[in-house]
């Protein structure tokens, strides 16, 4: 939870920064603070898409560490069962 949190606060900040600089750019016609606005937009966009392949990666891997556990099971009720 406080991973999440703290990526939606990060995303919030970037896009509001973003999105400020944008229109003050715009309106004092300055293409500098135009082009740290729009990359301040971008850098939100890759946070997030990151922090989307992040949790699936981990749903994955919990995925997997269960199928592991279900296989180390049956290998123990095999080696338990062969030895009585």
């Amino acid at each position: 939870m406080r991973g999440r949190s703290i990526t939606i606060v990060a995303i919030g900040a970037l896009a509001l920064d973003g999105i400020l600089l944008l229109l003050a750019g715009l309106q004092t016609h300055r293409t500098s603070l135009v082009v740290i606005g729009g990359g301040c937009l971008v850098a939100g966009v890759l946070v997030w898409l990151y922090w989307r392949r992040h949790r699936r990666l981990i749903q994955e891997l919990k995925q997997e560490r269960a199928a592991l556990g279900r296989e180390a099971e049956e290998l123990r009720r095999m080696l338990h069962g062969e030895s009585s």
